[in-house]
């Protein structure tokens, strides 16, 4: 789940991508980077932690040029280094070429092991890398129809975007996994994987990338080309449940009402007694809010995050998470103490987090607490760019709602059901224009039925 931003034709690029990437800042906290373009000569940054940390003053200074495109990440493939931070940026016949990558391609091994029996020689472990090599072997001068052709060989999630000499790409995948925005600022075009990154720099919103589609912009304008012809949607449900910002909008829906209606629903299936709702910080809290009208039970801050620690399940790392939980978040003793709590969460991947967060709660003199889980359980892997890639690491894999509720340590749990969740969807959906191309969505990592063909391998099958 990375985070990428791209705008042409405007004189302050590099520093509008600046801030876009602080509002794509949730999407991935391990590097950051922009590389601008200048009437044909590129300039570029990047650098490991998050966009504060790698980017000074002086730094977006120098990166000159009117394009630009710029790239938050979290690893799913390929280790947490600096030759993996994005941009990428290459040189081939077709000219110059930079890249941003959000998603993962499933079978990315099997073309890097043979474009490297061909004499490709990769300067990464990370999946996007592959794309560049095909684009090279493509053998057009043109840029958009080499991107095209490479494209037809890919499998699994991309929203990419190119930055080419004299042109800006954006293109997402036939079945729209990850999100792709397109908007507007004065006479710039910018793109976007969240419509929070256009509010931040005062852009508006003209529609999203539909599945399938490339867009190029360049002087002469914009223009959209099909590198799928029948694309089947499949959005990212993960994306509405917890990945993207609430304030942003997906495919015509709002990421806060989604989530309060799923509070809702997940009020009218699994009721309790209670005295106090309370979400966990920040992905929880819609949920939370719509739980607790729905039920009819006051919500309360219970739990205050601190605001200077990254989201602990995008940490890399088993031993991170788990530190990151103890840093991150704190019971409000006032509030819980001596009540019947309804801890309201987004998911439970691991069971790690939650169990930390139920003991903090108990600590702080909750006399009960109640878990409740806006999304079904999470039993199987992701292959699209979520860092779920081996089941043994999913509780609900192998333990029974029961067995989870003990290891946690609640009084009780209960998820949303399936069933629930796309309803949801389906309600919303119906308040939306004809027009809105919204006809599924990538439930996988909850029923295990995946859009595309899956390509079994490890997460880190591509280092060295």
């Amino acid at each position: 789940m990375c985070g990428v931003f791209g705008i042409y034709n405007n004189s302050k690029a590099a520093q509008l991508t600046y801030y876009a990437l602080y509002a794509l800042q949730h999407r991935g906290q391990e590097s950051a980077g922009i590389i601008s373009s200048n009437e044909g000569k590129f300039h570029h940054h990047k650098g490991l932690g998050l966009v504060a940390d790698v980017f000074k003053e002086e730094q977006i200074a120098s990166l000159e040029g009117k394009a630009a495109i710029g790239h938050v990440r979290y690893s799913t493939t390929g280790a947490n280094s600096l030759q993996n931070a994005q941009p990428l940026f290459f040189k081939y016949q077709g000219g110059n070429l930079a890249l941003a990558h959000n998603g993962n391609l499933v079978n990315a091994h099997q073309l890097r092991s043979h474009l490297e029996r061909q004499g490709s020689i990769f300067q990464t472990t990370s999946d996007t890398e592959v794309a560049a090599h095909l684009i090279a072997r493509a053998g057009y001068e043109n840029s958009e129809q080499s991107v095209k052709e490479s494209l037809g060989m890919i499998k699994g999630s991309y929203a990419m975007l190119f930055l080419a000499d004299n042109k800006l790409i954006a293109v997402r995948d036939p079945n729209g996994i990850r999100p792709l925005s397109l908007g507007k600022l004065n006479g710039s075009f910018v793109v976007s994987s969240e419509t929070c990154a256009f509010d931040t720099i005062g852009a508006t919103f003209l529609r999203d990338v539909e599945p399938g589609e490339m867009i190029i912009i360049d002087q002469d304008g914009i223009r959209s080309e099909r590198v799928s012809s029948y694309p089947t949607q499949a959005t990212c449900v993960f994306e509405y449940i917890y990945f993207a910002r609430p304030d942003s909008d997906i495919e015509g829906l709002n990421v806060h009402t989604v989530r309060k209606q799923l509070g809702k629903r997940l009020a009218q299936e699994a009721p309790i007694e209670a005295d106090v709702v309370t979400g966990v910080p920040d992905s929880s809290i819609s949920a939370a809010i719509g739980y607790a009208e729905e039920a009819n039970i006051p919500y309360e801050l219970g739990l205050i995050k601190n605001r200077y620690i990254g989201r602990t399940f995008i940490q890399p790392s088993q031993e991170l998470r788990e530190r990151g939980v103890r840093l991150k978040l704190n019971a409000v003793r006032k509030v819980v103490a001596g009540k019947r709590v309804v801890m309201i969460d987004d998911s439970i991947v691991r069971g790690t987090t939650s169990g930390r967060i139920v003991s903090m709660l108990r600590e702080a003199g909750a006399t009960e607490v109640h878990v409740r889980i806006s999304s079904p359980p999470v039993t199987h892997p992701c292959y699209y760019g979520i860092d779920t890639s081996a089941k043994e690491e999913l509780i609900a894999s192998s333990k029974s709602i029961e067995e989870i509720r003990e290891h946690i340590g609640a009084d009780t749990l209960a998820y949303l059901s399936t069933e629930g969740m796309l309803d949801t969807f389906k309600d919303r959906l119906g308040a939306i224009s004809e027009a809105t191309q919204c006809c599924g969505y990538c439930e996988g990592c909850f029923s295990g039925s995946y859009p595309t063909e899956i390509i079994e391998q490890d997460k880190h099958s591509l280092e060295r």
